[in-house]
């Protein structure tokens, strides 16, 4: 199994103000060509986590959407990040994943109802695990990452990513969640959190993390606004599954979604 290197974008959001966002966050990955397998945005990178669901949503395929695909082209390695999409008579926060040869999507399943965001979006039913140079890849959005049924690890994935925008008061439970689904899970873990405030005064510490499998700290962003590349070991994680085989040991269900 290769090693993966993946880039996180810890940065501040303009509210509800897409192409100021896509600009902005275009101009910090310009250097990641040819360095990086994988970059990482926030949750809701083009507007701040806004319930203003219908007038932020972008159509599937919309400039987002194309934005995205242009970049993982241009840049040479998948890009991911979520945003408001209006599919039918619905709007997701779908987090979206693009690579230079096309585009998958994930929706948000638990959606944050002390913000209203189970009334202004809809939850997505299907859980979600893409293959990108060799790792299996599980999607996941913020409020997701407090739910560990959702999010167990089946023998099919080797990184789970958690996109968010998580509010600084509640930082300690972002911080030990993140810990515990990569020790658990025997996986690698990364979280990407935004930095600064919107436009309702929640503050964001950022936090972004990586860890690997034991639950061993390989990236810390603490609250800067900041790009960074963290390697994450594929053979490394190979051997530890090998020393180390709980997931023979755990209990055998189904989930099935309402």
């Amino acid at each position: 199994m290769q090693d993966l290197t993946a880039t996180l974008v810890q940065c501040e959001l303009a509210w509800e103000s897409p192409a100021d966002n896509r600009q902005h966050i275009e101009s910090l990955i310009a250097e990641e060509r040819d360095h990086t397998d994988l970059i990482i945005l926030p949750e809701m990178f083009t507007t701040g986590f806004s319930m203003n669901a219908l007038a932020n949503a972008e159509p599937p395929g919309g400039d987002t959407a194309q934005w995205l695909q242009s970049q993982a082209t241009q840049l040479g390695c998948a890009v991911t990040g979520s945003v408001a999409v209006r599919d039918g008579d619905k709007v997701f926060n779908r987090m979206l994943f693009a690579t230079p040869d096309g585009l998958v999507h994930y929706d948000k399943r638990h959606l944050f109802r002390m913000a209203g965001e189970h009334k202004r979006y809809a939850a997505g039913q299907e859980r979600v695990c893409i293959e990108w140079r060799g790792w299996r890849i599980l999607l996941q959005v913020c409020y997701d990452l407090r739910f560990p049924v959702f999010s167990r690890n089946r023998e099919d994935y080797d990184l789970a990513l958690y996109v968010a925008n998580w509010p600084a008061v509640r930082r300690d439970h972002w911080r030990s969640l993140l810990k515990a689904r990569a020790i658990e899970n025997l996986a690698c873990v990364i979280g990407v959190n935004r930095v600064g405030e919107d436009a309702n005064g929640h503050g964001y510490s950022g936090d972004s993390l990586v860890f690997d499998a034991q639950g061993r700290i390989l990236g810390d962003l603490e609250d800067r606004a900041e790009v960074r590349r963290v390697p994450l070991g594929g053979e490394a994680l190979v051997t530890y599954r090998e020393r180390f085989p709980g997931h023979l040991d755990a209990d055998n269900f189904s989930l099935h979604a309402d």
